[in-house]
């Protein structure tokens, strides 16, 4: 089940800002660097993130329509700043929690009903 648009909109405006003041420095947390489709604009997006190895995932709570996701998804790569590092993330593809070789926390924490997005770090 997605959360609710309207949750997402008071995310962006409110909790995103405050997030984003710690989310590159503090795991499960990262931000995610992306270039706007349309508008050409670089947005830095806060994210709960699981990785293992040289996978990175993170669950979709507003669904694979979301922006930032359909931004990264277009453009087929991302930068990901986790723990003070920045990663390219590429390889970019949605699929279910339940999906063998996704990191632990992605599955337990997207249940059944929840997407994943999933990458390539390096």
């Amino acid at each position: 089940m997605k959360a609710p648009r309207a949750l997402a909109r008071f995310n962006k405006r409110v909790t995103n800002p405050i997030q984003s003041t710690y989310a590159p420095h503090l795991a499960p947390w990262a931000v995610i660097t992306h270039v706007g489709r349309k508008s050409g604009q670089t947005y830095r997006t806060p994210v709960v993130g699981f990785r293992s190895g040289s996978t990175f995932a993170v669950v979709l709570f507003y669904g694979p329509e979301s922006d930032w996701v359909r931004n990264v998804r277009s453009a087929g790569s991302a930068t990901i700043t986790r723990r003070g590092r920045d990663l390219t993330w590429s390889n970019l593809r949605v699929v279910p929690a339940d999906t063998a070789g996704l990191p632990r926390a992605a599955r337990t924490l997207g249940g059944a009903a929840r997407p994943v997005l999933v990458g390539d770090l390096s």
